[in-house]
């Protein structure tokens, strides 16, 4: 059997059972190996204690999910409000340094959502929080009082910018995407250029300007549909190909 590129997914903390597990949502995993093609590795979220080159030695992508908690303020200069949360610090000191970490190396790099966020704040942006309350921006939220297919319904129009990553991938104009968040980029970290913006001008996709690898944010869950939503596959297809012909490169060593 031909050995597949290994992707690393780090982990949320989550309370089942009155006891703490590291988790990561299936729909992350599921496109990973299905949409993807390659392998996925939970990595621990720790606030301390990790050697983030080894990890990155055995993998060939990150893939940096969603998840319900958010980046806490103090990582990009602000206070910490009560309704900012939840939090995951152990998260937040595992994602932002591997983030940085598999740029510098070329490692080729998805986040997801959160991610996005992680990824702007990991290189020196700031992030816009409760933006449906801000003046001319509409609702991102998730719908209430409907099942998961329809929270993760296609339903929001972004326009992905000519010449971009994305564009190469997707095509250029507007698409529709699944877009569920309360929090959005703010000031754009130096080294991200904007490749897609939502109708009220939300950054809703990102590139890192001089990765030498693939090294893409998108707010919106192409992890969900990502078997059947032909834009969503692309994105995952794309990802899948660059940690292959990283894993290729890695063999050769």
């Amino acid at each position: 059997m031909t050995a597949k590129p290994i992707v690393a997914i780090p982990a949320d903390i989550r309370s089942f059972d009155g006891t703490i597990w590291h988790a990561v949502q299936h729909q992350y995993v599921r496109a990973a190996v299905n949409a993807a093609g390659v392998m996925a590795m939970i990595v621990p979220a720790l606030e301390n204690g990790h050697d983030i080159d080894a990890l990155l030695d055995r993998v060939d992508g990150v893939l940096v999910s969603g998840s319900a908690s958010n980046v806490h303020p103090s990582l990009y200069g602000a206070q910490a409000r009560e309704t900012d949360g939840p939090f995951d610090p152990a998260r937040d000191a595992t994602t932002l340094p591997l983030i940085r970490r598999a740029i510098e190396r070329a490692i080729p790099l998805l986040a997801i959502c959160r991610g996005i966020q992680e990824l702007n704040v990991a290189l020196g942006g700031s992030l816009a929080r409760e933006i449906q309350e801000q003046p001319g921006n509409w609702d991102h939220r998730k719908p209430s009082d409907v099942d998961r297919d329809g929270m993760y319904r296609i339903r929001q129009s972004v326009f992905v910018k000519e010449g971009s990553c994305i564009a190469s991938i997707i095509g250029a104009g507007e698409i529709q995407v699944n877009s569920l968040h309360r929090q959005a980029i703010a000031d754009i970290a130096p080294r991200l250029q904007v490749e897609a913006l939502a109708d009220d001008g939300t950054i809703e996709a990102v590139s890192v300007i001089d990765a030498k690898a693939f090294a893409v944010g998108v707010q919106w869950h192409p992890e969900y549909w990502a078997e059947t939503d032909k834009p969503s596959h692309a994105i995952f297809a794309a990802f899948g190909a660059a940690a292959q012909a990283y894993f290729e490169t890695r063999q050769q060593r």
